[in-house]
């Protein structure tokens, strides 16, 4: 059984890991301000961004979905990992070594299993690398690159491999590397024979699939002899690490390069992808053995900050197939912000077969946007139908109206209907508006809200959230949005509000959501131990949260802007001072009201003792509220 890993080598992972750093790997970031970034959530679908990640702090937290945590919490999440499998991952990105308790730390036998399938892959595919360049038998695999144009730099570059033809030579290499045979059953890199394991891949040219975080998860293997019985391209089958239709050859290449441009290009095949990285198109990628689908949409609107500025470009082949192909990308269509565009060479040649005939340029010619997407659409659906008849026409409508009725924007709609007026010949273009108008009531009892509609109303605007038992908290509220904004305080920086903050009772926040979290910064020492080592201080805070909902209300409120009124340009211990003092008055006064009321209880009764008692705490109130009214914090 796996050892416990060190507290101190956990605590050294996260400080060696910017959290920007390991984000950035699967979604772009822009500046958000206060020191914070954003991006488009991973963990949820949404058109704008609320995701914030805050690298001062080493934390980040989605005000959409609620999601929320630090570095090791990321990679739990987006990787499905357990935490000793996210530790061990960021340990080794960053070559520290971690130190196990409860008994030692065997390698071969302590990872866990997402790890070790990861590292069969990293070593088969170097394995595969080797062959292709060395072994005298992967001879055709170099031939078949050389006659689409790809040399060995290329093929290195790539990190294009050649699997021998023999039954168990890679699974005889990775069991020598300490690898059991169910390990290599589990990571599809090799399948039951009559005597036990044997390869999966067996004389084929290996493309490595990699995730958008660089590990190689599968591969793409295309046989190369008439012998093998096999289909043309045979893929990685789904296993703990690889799903085909969460996965996008080439992204670990071209993710960076995605997110700088706002553009995309999806080609058909390993080779397409190649050729265009190598004519300069460097935001080329490929799906794997699928159609480009829903998964592959969220990858990509992630890198792209999906908006109206990007641009994604798919190139088809000019057949059937590629023509269907294209109908299929344009179901998913309204699920881009960006706009897309379809791109098809001359004589339906591929982007590999197009760089051979005319070079890089033309390469490079082909992927600028011309066609939009839904135009293309609409032609092919257009083509089939006899124009020159009024019954051709009405029946080309009828096939073509409800695909606009589909497109959310209503600005765009209209202008796309007014286009399929012209294509199919019809003069009368409010009428073509009309019927696609129709369709879009007839879907729902209401139009569907354009693009700018839903982004107002899913913009982020930060503001509490209910995160336990109590009333919905609403900004509104100067009650609420004060101690939210003292959290904000003692969360982000306590050097300001500290020591004081730590006398303040749990009782002095009215918001339960907002009392479990003061009560969770008491249970982790208090805000003056942010003041030496905030990271660790935040991260004692959520530990000592009770549950999930108050940790992502910590989370909430250690990542998000502190709201400066008029007349602060920044955060300073002048504003600091007006929280403390704000929520202290408000406390004071609800005791106040609460004296007042026994005073007048009291006063039907004969117990002097304690309504002189009363009377004596009523003025202390009164003078300690007027000390913090005259002399603000210096009263507190």
């Amino acid at each position: 059984m796996a050892g416990r890993i060190n507290d101190e080598d956990v605590k050294a992972v996260r400080d060696a890991v910017p959290i920007d750093a390991v984000v950035s790997e699967y979604l772009q970031l822009r500046n958000a301000g206060g020191g914070n970034l954003k991006g488009l959530c991973p963990f949820h679908d949404e058109k704008s961004p609320s995701f914030q990640v805050s690298p001062a702090k080493g934390l980040f937290h989605c005000f959409g979905c609620q999601e929320g945590g630090d570095t090791i919490t990321f990679v739990m999440k987006i990787d499905h990992l357990t935490f000793s499998e996210a530790v061990e991952r960021l340990a080794g990105q960053a070559g520290i070594t971690l130190r196990y308790e409860e008994g030692g730390y065997n390698p071969s036998h302590q990872r866990g299993e997402r790890i070790r399938l990861v590292e069969a892959h990293k070593i088969a595919a170097e394995w595969y690398a080797e062959q292709l360049a060395t072994s005298p038998e992967a001879d055709t695999g170099r031939i078949f690159l050389a006659e689409r144009g790809f040399d060995q730099a290329a093929a290195q570059h790539f990190s294009v491999g050649y699997s021998p033809q023999g039954w168990d030579h890679l699974t005889r290499y990775l069991r020598g590397k300490g690898f059991t045979d169910k390990e290599l059953l589990l990571s599809g890199l090799s399948q039951e024979g009559r005597r036990g394991p044997i390869d999966r891949f067996r004389g084929r040219l290996m493309w490595p699939i990699r995730d958008i975080g660089g590990d190689v998860v599968g591969f793409g293997a295309r046989k190369l002899y008439e012998a093998d019985n096999g289909p043309k391209y045979l893929n990685t089958p789904d296993t703990a690490i690889y799903k085909k239709s969460q996965v996008l050859y080439g992204i670990d290449l071209a993710k960076k390069d995605i997110a700088k441009a706002s553009r995309a290009v999806v080609v058909e095949g390993y080779t397409d992808v190649m050729a265009c990285h190598l004519a300069g198109v460097t935001t080329a990628i490929a799906t794997c053995g699928t159609a480009f689908g829903t998964d592959h949409i969220k990858i990509l609107r992630r890198l792209l900050m999906d908006n109206g500025s990007a641009r994604v470009i798919f190139t088809f082949d000019g057949d059937a197939a590629g023509q269907k192909a294209a109908l299929r990308a344009f179901e998913d269509d309204q699920k881009f912000a960006a706009e897309t565009y379809i791109a098809i060479a001359p004589d339906g040649m591929d982007p590999c077969d197009l760089r051979l005939a005319k070079g890089d340029e033309a390469v490079a010619d082909l992927v600028e946007p011309r066609t939009p997407l839904f135009e293309f659409a609409l032609r092919q659906i257009v083509s089939r139908y006899d124009l020159d008849t009024p019954g051709g026409r009405a029946a080309a409508l009828s096939e073509a109206a409800p695909v606009v009725a589909k497109i959310k924007d209503r600005s765009v709609r209209r202008e796309v209907a007014v286009r399929l007026a012209g294509l199919v010949g019809i003069v009368d273009q409010e009428f073509v508006v009309d019927r696609v108008g129709y369709l879009v009531r007839r879907g729902g009892s209401a139009e569907p809200a354009s693009v700018h509609d839903r982004r107002s109303r899913i913009d982020p605007v930060p503001g509490p959230r209910p995160a336990a038992a109590g009333p919905p908290l609403h900004l509104r509220n100067p009650v609420y949005a004060t101690e939210r904004e003292l959290l904000k305080l003692a969360l982000q920086y306590p050097q300001l509000v500290s020591p004081t903050f730590d006398a303040y009772g749990v009782d002095e926040f009215t918001a339960p959501p907002y009392a479990a979290v003061r009560q969770a910064i008491l249970d982790a020492g208090g805000a003056e131990f942010g003041v030496h080592d905030q990271q660790d201080y935040l991260i004692r805070v959520r530990e000592a949260a009770p549950d999930d909902t108050v940790r992502a209300m910590v989370t909430e409120l250690a990542v998000e802007s502190v709201m400066l009124p008029k007349g602060f340009k920044e955060v300073n211990e002048a504003y600091a001072g007006d929280q403390l003092v704000t929520v202290r008055r408000r406390a004071v006064a609800r005791r106040i009201k609460d004296m007042h009321s026994a005073f007048t209880r009291l006063g039907t009764g004969d117990d002097s003792a304690q309504l002189a008692a009363v009377q004596n705490e009523l003025w202390v109130l009164e003078q300690y509220d007027r000390a913090l009214r005259e002399r603000g914090a210096a009263a507190l």
